[in-house]
């Protein structure tokens, strides 16, 4: 199931204004350019951002989200109609022969369950050509960024369009090995409103996803740093084998 912030109309509503700066994604754009991509999947697509900027640059762009609330936000947008959008996850994708497949910020780390994510790494396989290519990024975890996520460092107050002043902020509710789960607050001052959405990630070792990838059939190609977080991420490169 969905998060409460991407699964509730209210909040899937909320996750563009309260995430507007996204130049984490222009790595991913010059990686489209860079390996050729015309066909691209974007497995859990949010409200679609990266698959819009896609459509925009006349990819032909596949959005694949288990949420439907960010779907419907997604599909409104301008050029929505553009993209193919997809409610689920990978394990059952329609052939695509795609020849790139993305989870950009932090879908890899979200697929928790262990069964969910190599149930991934096989769909986001079979979805790519031969020779295609599957890159995602997630934290290092000897950074520790969760120490980071309390209410006094991420509290933020946003005024947002249509909807009046919201506050927001997260605190770790519990550590258990890999696993990091943390609770988001949101305060609506239109109606006193307070929501919650908790979200539990799974901080991998760099040795981990690269036993996994192969494990799968990939071919690793690269680790490479996030230009906007150096030293703090780690970002495949993995090939499907092939033409």
């Amino acid at each position: 199931m969905a998060d409460e912030c991407f699964g509730h109309p209210r909040l899937a509503a909320l996750y563009d204004p309260l995430e507007a700066d996204r130049g984490d994604l222009d790595a991913y754009l010059l990686m489209v350019e860079e390996f050729g991509a015309r066909r691209v999947l974007d497995i859990g697509c949010g409200t679609g951002v990266f698959a819009l900027l896609l459509a925009d640059r006349g990819i032909e762009a596949v959005g694949v989200e288990p949420a439907g609330a960010s779907l419907d936000v997604a599909r409104g947008k301008p050029g929505g109609a553009r993209v193919r959008w997809i409610e689920g996850d990978a394990t059952s994708l329609p052939p695509l022969e795609a020849d790139l497949a993305t989870m950009t910020a932090n879908v890899a780390q979200a697929i928790a369950d262990p069964d969910a994510w190599h149930g991934t790494l096989r769909g986001a396989r079979a979805a790519l050509r031969p020779g295609g290519r599957l890159v995602f990024e997630t934290r290092d975890p000897a950074r520790r960024a969760w120490e980071g996520w309390t209410r006094r460092e991420s509290y933020r107050r946003t005024d947002v369009p249509g909807v009046g002043a919201v506050e927001s902020w997260h605190q770790v509710t519990d550590v258990d090995g890999p696993l990091v789960t943390f609770r988001t607050t949101y305060v609506f001052a239109a109606d006193g409103a307070v929501l919650t959405s908790d979200s539990t990630l799974r901080f991998r070792e760099r040795q981990e996803v690269e036993a996994d990838l192969a494990g799968h059939g990939y071919a690793l190609e690269q680790v490479r740093d996030a230009p906007d977080r150096p030293g703090r991420e780690f970002v495949f490169v993995a090939r499907r084998p092939g033409a």
